[in-house]
């Protein structure tokens, strides 16, 4: 969506600070021993304590309140019994609907220290989504946006998993435009100021290829390579974009 009036900037930014609130409670939750339901129960209590809702959950069914991926799982992950291990690369993608606006984010979290690899490999995704930064300004073009974040991670060793896009967002939880991961010359749409969008590097340490699961929703790397994700959610202007799910 495009942001239209002072409502819609309220509303957004209402739904995006629960989505940092939920992060950081689940953050401070990732530990050895942790069962992705008990994250996903605390994700729960944040959203009901704020009156805000699962958007997954709202839109698509998804059969939880977050989504929470690990290792080589890299989006979609399904909350349930598996128990986290030390050196466990842990995706937390919240998506949130509060008052008929929608936000999501999504921060990668290392159970213990984890490997330098590991480390490297969520650094990455971190340092591709702050190039993305740069270039993501009214009337530059979509494409800019994956050309920063595939150089980004290309330069560093790392694979980004193109099937996997930012999307715009507001109304509902995947709107226009489509924001890939690496530079498309087909994706000839213009950043336009107030447009609501996702920026979100979904990077791996081999292969692109996934696969769905046979939950129906995850989706793994098919060389069983460990991913990463962060995301926010973003409101584009004339200068450095304002993050929503920052604040």
């Amino acid at each position: 969506m495009s942001i239209q009036s002072a409502a819609d900037r309220r509303g957004l930014a209402a739904a995006g600070r629960v989505v940092r609130l939920t992060l950081d409670a689940l953050a401070r939750a990732v530990r050895r021993g942790v069962s992705t339901a008990e994250l996903d129960a605390v994700a729960a209590a944040v959203f009901a304590r704020n009156h805000a809702r699962s958007a997954p959950a709202l839109v698509y069914g998804f059969p939880g309140t977050v989504l929470i991926s690990v290792n080589d799982e890299v989006v979609r992950g399904v909350p349930g019994p598996r128990r986290l291990q030390s050196g466990d690369v842990v995706k937390l993608d919240v998506t949130v609907e509060k008052g008929g606006y929608m936000a999501d984010a999504a921060r990668t979290v290392i159970v213990d220290e984890g490997t330098p690899e590991a480390r490297r490999l969520v650094a990455c995704a971190e340092a591709a989504f702050a190039a993305a930064l740069d270039v993501a300004t009214a009337g530059r073009k979509v494409h800019e946006i994956g050309r920063a974040v595939e150089r980004e991670v290309r330069s560093q060793g790392f694979t980004v998993i193109r099937g996997l896009t930012g999307h715009g967002i507001g109304r509902t939880i995947h709107e226009s435009p489509s924001v890939p991961n690496h530079f498309d010359p087909w994706q000839q749409d213009v950043l336009t100021e107030g447009l609501v969008l996702t920026i979100e590097p979904i990077i791996c340490a081999g292969g692109e290829a996934v696969a769905q699961a046979g939950d129906g929703w995850t989706i793994r790397t098919t060389d069983g390579s460990v991913a990463a994700h962060h995301e926010h959610t973003l409101v584009i202007t004339r200068g450095r974009p304002m993050l929503l799910t920052a604040a």
